[in-house]
């Protein structure tokens, strides 16, 4: 293979797979560390005007006032980590890779900074230190994706790998709450994270090139360590028209065919995209099974208090159960994948000897993810609402898997569905999007904690119904692509 040595890209891989595990998206194991915030009396005040509901040892521990701030927090930081995909995306494409890593180092490290001298009296602080560790660690995420191009035909892969990668970084949160209950102060902790933004400064300039690794690589590439202007002019030159050639092919059809419906495709503006009947249900599939997700990570600490009858020890237990099933979603991720991949090229062999549509036919290679995304879901969603403590092991599995085909799935029904050179607007578009719907989480958890007095029922029974609606979307892109198949002229 022509381009950088396998040492260095192995390196490169294995060095961002760990960046993702260690960093990206360490928000989602925020119950573990609300545990620890709650030991350290974060917010506590706010719990003197509700007499004997101070938390103790074994006694009753709610207190909504502090749940609804540190739900508050988590609202705004899980908001920032869909909202900002489309500016970080921008930074990335405009400015490149050393100025958007860069970047990265300096929000997260601001943020583990700030949570590290963060005390009970300053925790309102931590409105502006969780948002900025979201974007740092998005940021992370971003800039590591493209090392899948090193990589050919495992690209796919790779990129499966790095997205559960993040998913499983929120067991960083629970090693902080291991440590917390050993003697190991929250501050050495963060003090760590921060002292880590090293490694990462040198593995931006060490490992990782200063503009965008193309795809397909074109001759004699090089970066980090051995990188010189001729291999960066020979990225922006080559790189890019066959890239857009290749992705081209793939998205509208891998078998070439007719002129015609390529002339139609490129005709088609963004907004005819984003407007479309397409767009518009998988948003809706994206924003509800996220919101299900975002509200049960949000309200994890409460809710296993009011289960557990106030037992600190049982929610300990619970919260640590919690936080390991989430250190599998790198395992869980490539399924997704594997199966997308496995489906189109039964489906694209079945198209040549029938002569269908290969672009109808991968496209419906995603139905069976968008599906069982839905069902897996609705199965979470379940458990998750009846009040039995013991069934949410249960419930926490089904929720890892879940949430690591969810964002799988979004990115490759994006790519099948859409022409390559929209994916990254209509990417950006869905994720900020769904981010606005996202914040619905806040209301909710209020409405339980307030009016319903902590029962949740009409809330999980509502949110059930809703989760229905997940299953017309696959339906929908079933039927246009079985149309699509009778009549190619049609889309």
């Amino acid at each position: 293979m022509a381009g950088p040595s396998l040492p260095l890209r192995v390196a490169t891989l294995l060095t961002g797979l760990l960046e993702c595990l260690g960093f990206a998206g360490v928000l989602f194991g925020w119950a573990s560390l609300v545990f620890v915030f709650k030991r350290e009396h974060y917010f506590e005040e706010l719990c003197e005007a509700d007499a004997g509901l101070l938390s103790n040892a074994t006694g009753p521990a709610d207190c909504k006032a502090q749940d609804e701030r540190f739900s508050l927090i988590f609202t705004v930081a899980s908001f920032m980590n869909n909202f900002m995909t489309l500016p970080t995306g921008y930074i990335f494409d405009r400015f490149k890779t050393t100025v958007a890593r860069l970047l990265a180092i300096f929000f997260y490290t601001s943020a583990t900074l700030t949570i590290a001298f963060t005390s009970a009296d300053s925790a309102v602080l931590l409105f502006l230190a969780m948002p900025m560790l979201t974007v740092g660690g998005i940021l992370f995420l971003i800039t590591n994706l493209q090392i899948g191009n090193l990589f050919g035909k495992h690209r796919s892969t790779i990129i499966t790998l790095y997205n559960g990668a993040f998913d499983s970084s929120s067991a960083i949160f629970l090693f902080i709450k291991l440590l917390n209950e050993q003697g190991i102060r929250l501050r050495a902790s963060f003090i760590f994270l921060s002292a880590c933004s090293i490694w990462h400064v040198g593995r931006t300039f060490l490992l990782m090139p200063r503009g965008h690794i193309p795809y397909p690589l074109p001759p004699n590439y090089s970066y980090g360590l051995c990188s010189g202007r001729g291999s960066r002019k020979e990225e922006k030159k080559t790189a890019e028209p066959e890239n857009r050639e290749l992705q081209s092919k793939e998205c509208l059809s891998s078998n070439g065919e007719s002129s015609g419906r390529v002339q139609q495709q490129k005709l088609r503006s963004f907004w005819s995209y984003a407007l479309s009947q397409r767009f518009a249900w998988h948003l809706v599939w994206l924003s509800v099974i996220q919101l299900w997700h975002y509200l049960f990570i949000g309200m994890l600490n409460s809710l296993l208090t009011n289960l557990a009858g106030g037992d600190r020890t049982q929610v300990s237990a619970y919260t640590n159960a919690f936080a390991i099933t989430q250190f599998f979603g790198v395992l869980c991720a490539p399924w997704n994948g594997l199966l997308m991949d496995w489906l189109k090229q039964r489906y694209q062999k079945e198209a040549k000897r029938t002569g269908s549509s290969t672009a109808a036919v991968a496209l419906l290679s995603a139905v069976p993810s968008l599906t069982l995304t839905s069902l897996l879901c609705l199965g979470f969603a379940l458990c998750a609402s009846i009040p039995v403590l013991p069934l949410q092991y249960v419930t926490f599995i089904l929720q890892v898997v879940s949430r690591s085909f969810l964002y799988g799935g979004n990115a490759a029904f994006l790519t099948l569905g859409f022409p390559s050179e929209h994916f990254g607007k209509l990417f950006g578009l869905v994720m900020t999007l769904s981010a606005i719907v996202s914040l619905l989480q806040f209301p909710l958890f209020t409405l339980i904690k307030g009016p319903l007095q902590n029962d949740p029922l009409y809330v999980n029974v509502t949110l059930l119904l809703t989760t229905l609606l997940t299953f017309v979307h696959p339906f929908l892109v079933y039927r246009e692509c079985r149309a699509w198949e009778e009549d190619p002229s049609k889309p």
